[in-house]
């Protein structure tokens, strides 16, 4: 196992790199989606349901020559590229819509993985949703009065629908007076098998491994839209749709941990089931329809114990803080990341010490 970073934004930088490499970090994973453009982010600051919803319709082009900027550019510092995290909305709005451009962002999608495998990135990470995150806030709820990210399906309208035009808090394209974004749980389904069986083959031939977030929130239906993974048992069905090492998940505990069910017993299933890509090792504090985001180790899951499972099911991957509550002094992010993996790093430092297998 290895502590790693995940940097974007301003962080996806010789600094954020640097910054990377003195924490001893030597894996990160990177998001190139540019989250937030042309966003007025006043209401999400002071509290309302979010994250803003942004503006992404020209996109940059995904090629070659960007993943290898940002290969070379963490190189430099020592860094390797373990995953690209998300894909911006534009890129695959009409994969996820079943729109008349499914076909050739499909195309372009398997020339991006072609391009990671001949880069050396290994691992695509997404999430096959159309709401996306939205309904978190940012509230002083963390330790010390920390600002975290909470969710509270009774402090806002949870039913608003998706414009058209949107995806994943993000306009793609002009509002053309369509309908609301819609769509039956089984026609997400349908969705989600179409994309697998296009570009898993494509991934199994370019060494690269795609693997799907669980929804977070995880809600029935969030925007009058389904959700996929939000049970833990369902990462069994998207597994189930396309049989390849390829096909495979990004496990995270966080988001896990606010569905109903055992987090313990599902790390320890699908560990053994060899299909977990890289680990989001996060806490929280209670379930949906409520929960916080909390410190790693002040959350309600014992996280020692989740490493503790990682060591004796021999996982060899990555594990990633994703996000964290900000930490009030001049650098928050920088400060509660450094935190974060400073902990990490002890647990797993200590996890083979600690002899055989305690209590369940």
């Amino acid at each position: 196992m290895q502590v790693g970073l995940t940097l974007f934004g301003e962080t996806l930088s010789p600094e954020g790199a640097r910054f990377a490499a003195q924490l001893g970090v030597r894996k990160v994973v990177i998001h190139l989606v540019r989250y937030g453009r042309n966003a007025d982010a006043s209401g999400w600051l002071s509290g309302e349901p979010g994250p803003p919803q942004s503006e992404d319709m020209m996109p940059p082009p995904w090629d070659a020559a960007l993943l290898q900027d940002s290969v070379a550019m963490l190189r430099r510092e020592g860094i390797e590229v373990a995953a690209i995290e998300n894909i911006p909305p534009a890129l695959w709005s009409d994969i996820l819509l079943d729109g008349p451009n499914r076909d050739a962002q499909m195309r372009g999608l398997q020339q991006l993985v072609r391009d990671m495998g001949k880069v050396g990135i290994p691992v695509l990470g997404y999430n096959f949703s159309l709401a996306g995150v939205w309904g978190w806030q940012r509230r002083p709820v963390g330790r010390g009065g920390a600002m975290a990210t909470t969710f509270d399906l009774d402090r806002f309208d949870h039913d608003l629908p998706i414009p058209d035009g949107v995806v994943w808090n993000t306009r793609v394209r002009e509002d053309r007076g369509g309908p609301e974004v819609t769509c039956s749980d089984e026609d997400l389904w349908r969705r989600l098998e179409w994309f697998l069986k296009e570009l898993v083959p494509v991934a199994e031939e370019a060494g690269v491994v795609l693997a799907a977030h669980p929804d977070d929130p995880p809600v029935e239906r969030l925007r009058g839209t389904p959700r996929l993974v939000n049970s833990h048992a369902k990462y069994d069905r998207l597994l189930g749709l396309v049989d390849s090492p390829s096909n495979a998940m990004q496990f995270c505990i966080g988001s896990l941990m606010e569905m109903p069910g055992d987090i313990y017993e599902t790390t320890r299933h699908y560990l053994q089931s060899g299909r977990v890509a890289y680990v989001h090792f996060r806490n929280v504090k209670g379930k949906v329809p409520r929960y916080e985001e909390a410190f790693v180790d002040d959350g309600d899951t014992d996280m020692g114990r989740i490493a503790r499972i990682l060591h004796e099911e021999n996982y060899t991957g990555i594990l990633v803080p994703d996000h964290v509550p900000e930490i009030a002094c001049p650098a928050p992010w920088h400060v509660g990341m450094a935190h974060a993996v400073g902990y990490m790093n002890g647990l797993i430092a200590m996890v083979p010490k600690l002899g055989a297998r305690g209590p369940e």
